[in-house]
């Protein structure tokens, strides 16, 4: 639904400004003033009504753009709810497929271990359900609403884990790896929804830079709150690419559900944060997870 309103301030401020004006005038010219005097007198009223017309333009302009932007964020909410919906109903018919028929296919290997030529095969088909297997993992993070489990942990070590992780990776494509968080960084939040979320940023970086270049993973703890920061060296971020980069199924990848960026942004809120993105000067994306200190409390 979308808030309109209407603003009577203004008229009201404008008629009280020009009421007084002509209260002055009056004053003026019943009084043993000269012509110069009550010009003068009339041009700076004139220009304070000016003055307060144009203030409150500014306001009024400000409150629609406001208002503006919380239409569309409740829009975004309602479609996420919906798209939600469906998502998981997808995911749960998905996998109840799944688990059968990854149970067929071991059976079949083992049947076939004499058979390099079918064993091949079967190897490419086992990759396919993989690759089906986490867009269903996808699908189900998405559409989870669950409360973080909130502990606290050594941030350092979590990126080590993930880094290592992706480690082969990162050497297939000669990407460097600079961390700058410190070993005593120790962060109150759900330490499975932070690897998540800080996993898909680094694949998200990885796929900007195919032909290789230089991943950086900063942290800040502030008296705000905590921050980790992950840039890339890669294309960086378009205008267009900036409108719809939380848009959940949007990709500009050929492979991928488009989720990725919307489960990021997921994780962040469920810790009462959020997730920024933007260019960086020297070239690449940069995108910086919050934690406010308020929502860190809740582990105390």
């Amino acid at each position: 639904m979308t808030v309109t309103f209407e603003d009577y301030s203004e008229p009201m401020q404008a008629s009280k400004s020009s009421s007084d004006r002509d209260v002055l005038a009056t004053d003026l010219l019943e009084s043993d003033a000269g012509l110069e005097t009550i010009l003068a007198a009339w041009n700076e009223a004139t220009l304070r009504l000016q003055s307060t017309h144009e203030v409150l333009q500014a306001e009024v302009s400000r409150l629609n753009s406001e208002l503006a932007e919380k239409n569309r964020e409740l829009a975004r909410k309602n479609r996420l709810a919906d798209l939600g919906h469906m998502a998981a109903h997808v995911a749960h018919e998905v996998r109840n497929s799944l688990v059968p028929v990854t149970l067929y296919m071991s059976l079949l290997k083992r049947r076939l271990v004499d058979d390099a030529e079918s064993g091949a095969i079967l190897t490419k088909v086992e990759a396919g359900f993989t690759t089906l297997d986490a867009t269903v993992n996808d699908l189900l993070n998405f559409t989870s609403d669950r409360t973080p489990d909130w502990r606290t942990f050594a941030m350092r070590e979590l990126v080590d884990e993930v880094c290592q992780a992706v480690g082969p990776q990162l050497d297939a494509q000669s990407i460097a790896v600079r961390t700058d968080v410190a070993p005593s960084t120790r962060l109150s939040a759900d330490r499975e929804m932070i690897r998540r979320a800080m996993l898909n940023l680094i694949l998200n970086s990885l796929d900007a830079m195919s032909a290789g270049g230089e991943l950086v993973i900063t942290s800040f703890d502030g008296p705000q709150g905590f921050e980790l920061e992950i840039a890339d060296s890669g294309p960086g971020i378009t205008d267009e690419q900036q409108q719809h980069l939380f848009d959940p199924f949007y990709s500009t990848k050929a492979t991928g559900t488009g989720l990725g960026l919307s489960i990021v942004q997921r994780i962040a809120e469920s810790h009462g944060g959020r997730v920024t993105a933007r260019n960086c000067p020297e070239g690449g994306a940069a995108f910086t997870i919050e934690i406010p200190r308020r929502a860190m409390g809740v582990a105390a």
